[in-house]
């Protein structure tokens, strides 16, 4: 009974594809996909616009500022998942350029958790347990496409932990 468990469950989580895989619609128009910056470290960050961690995002430019140059990848992902984004993917991208001079890359508005999840949120619940609960949840994706570290909302982006676990795949 175990072996069939055991082969039923590892067909289905061959179903999800693998978080390294996953391919976001660019809020630029077109596709960022993950598997592009392979042998890169990649920071994903669910965002939102009128969250009180929005200020995190001069934080996430700022690390990105500081380890693009040595490979690392900061991922913003928009989501109104916790009813705190703005309506539209034009209207977020327009408001993190004004308040946040944001050049590092970001995804268009999609889910987060839940069945409607984008499929790279699907994959880490699936490998890892790891689901945001609310914004500006972090996910650290190795330069070998796992899943190294993940962090809540609390987790400041530009010090602490997370730049030394970045710092550690980046030597």
């Amino acid at each position: 009974m175990r072996l069939l468990f055991g082969m039923i469950l590892s067909m289905w989580a061959g179903l999800v594809p693998a978080a390294q895989d996953a391919v976001f619609p660019s809020i630029d128009g077109g596709n960022i996909a993950l598997d592009d910056f392979a042998g890169r470290p990649v920071l994903v960050v669910n965002t939102a616009s009128q969250c009180g961690f929005t200020y995190q995002y001069d934080g996430l430019q700022a690390l990105y500022d500081r380890y693009n140059v040595r490979g690392l990848v900061v991922l913003a992902v928009p989501s109104d998942d916790f009813n705190q984004e703005l309506d539209s993917a034009a209207q977020v991208k327009e408001f993190c350029e004004l308040n946040f001079n944001l050049t590092l890359p970001m995804a268009d508005m999609v889910h987060v958790r839940g069945a409607k999840a984008h499929p790279f949120y699907k994959a880490v619940k699936s490998q890892t347990g790891f689901e945001p609960q609310w914004n500006f949840y972090k996910v650290l994706i190795g330069p070998d496409g796992v899943v190294v570290e993940t962090w809540g909302s609390s987790a400041q982006p530009d010090s602490g932990a997370i730049p030394r676990a970045i710092e550690a795949l980046l030597n």
